[in-house]
């Protein structure tokens, strides 16, 4: 029984919030050393989890060199190959969060959006010349600017840091990855008002093809989903305790219940206190919004409660995992692949059946 290959960041940023955000889910990645490229997840066996380049993740999937990756949005609409087999399993983990910009020289006053460019674009070439872009993106670049009218550029592949490029004079400006935008400004650059090409963030992608052909590996990725999926929805939610007083613990509930929001998701849970003070305690217990927590306490200090406590909620499931259901739905293709070649293999063999037995 093979293993699910889970490809994971090996380097910068994304390497760090990988990490943490694996560990926040219950899903902690043990390597034996930073110099190992092989990990595993305790809490998950039969995952072994490959740490690779982040440029190099969405090829691996590609390619069924891995099964399941970690990738930026980003990098995944760059390097993906049109037509395969690999899918977008979840795009929204929340972290990693950057945006794809073209920015130009801050001399350059009088271009502020990318009709701008356009007719930039124009004067150009009447000069006998394309202007230069410089990027790590030049599929995602192309694409955004071709849609837009600018049909005249040329794209300058660069791997290094690209903010030196027009001062270098191998490009007229750039498009790069911002984050908080210092490092444009501190290069005289200026980003489009309308020149984001691409919102990014960290994505669960998987190699469509290798699970629909193996029930073991769609068994495990499940489980994970269900993990990442109510461990995301929890961050949204805390868990009240309050001790509050009444006849019985239907009457307590009721009370809470009186302001719905509060409730809980589908109702609070209310149990017996033991208490030597002669009177009736409660212990009512509900879920409620993050953003409604001071005012889920207030409602329950006006019944009275007390010894009122908050602990985090580390998942939150529904009664079905949504992430799975879609992966489910957009696996359906390669399944019915997977039927039809399994199909095509026992025909021959059926036919050697019929002549034995004619024979």
């Amino acid at each position: 029984m093979s293993a699910l290959r889970l490809a994971l960041p090996s380097e910068g940023a994304l390497y760090e919030g990988t990490e943490g955000f694996m560990r926040s889910c219950g899903l902690t990645v043990r390597r034996a050393s930073s110099r190992r490229y092989t990990a595993e997840i305790p809490s998950l066996p039969g995952i072994e989890a490959l740490y690779q380049r982040q440029t190099d993740i969405t090829p691996e999937v590609d390619t069924a060199s891995a099964d399941v990756g970690i990738a930026g949005l980003d990098r995944y609409y760059e390097s993906r190959r049109e037509g395969g087999d690999t899918l977008l399993v979840m795009d929204n983990l929340g972290y990693g969060v950057s945006r794809l910009k073209i920015a130009v020289p801050d001399s350059w006053l009088d271009v502020t959006s990318v009709a701008d460019l356009a007719d930039l674009a124009l004067e150009f070439r009447e000069k006998g010349r394309e202007f230069r872009i410089a990027t790590k993106y030049p599929r995602l670049v192309g694409r955004f600017l071709t849609e837009r009218g600018v049909n005249y550029y040329t794209l300058v592949y660069a791997s290094g840091g690209l903010e030196a490029a027009p001062v270098m004079g191998y490009a007229d400006m750039i498009a790069d990855i911002v984050d908080t935008g210092t490092t444009l400004r501190e290069n005289r650059l200026r980003p489009l008002a309308d020149g984001t090409v691409v919102e990014s963030q960290a994505a669960l992608v998987a190699n469509g093809r290798q699970l629909a052909s193996d029930p073991e590996k769609l068994r495990v990725l499940r489980e994970m989903l269900e993990r990442i999926e109510a461990s995301l929805r929890a961050r949204d939610f805390q868990r009240i305790t309050a001790n509050i007083q009444g006849e019985s613990a239907r009457d307590v509930a009721r009370l809470v219940m009186s302001e719905r929001r509060y409730g809980g998701l589908q109702g609070p849970s209310v149990s017996d206190v033991y208490s030597d003070d002669g009177k009736r305690w409660f212990a009512a217990q509900v879920v409620v919004a993050r953003k409604d927590l001071i005012a889920a306490i207030d409602h329950f200090r006006r019944l009275g409660g007390s010894g009122i406590t908050v602990n985090e909620a580390s998942y939150v499931f529904r009664k079905d995992c949504e992430a799975y259901e879609r992966l489910i739905e957009n696996l359906a293709p390669f399944m019915a692949d997977a039927m039809h070649a399994a199909a095509r293999q026992a025909r021959p063999a059926a036919r050697g059946v019929r002549r034995s037995r004619k024979a």
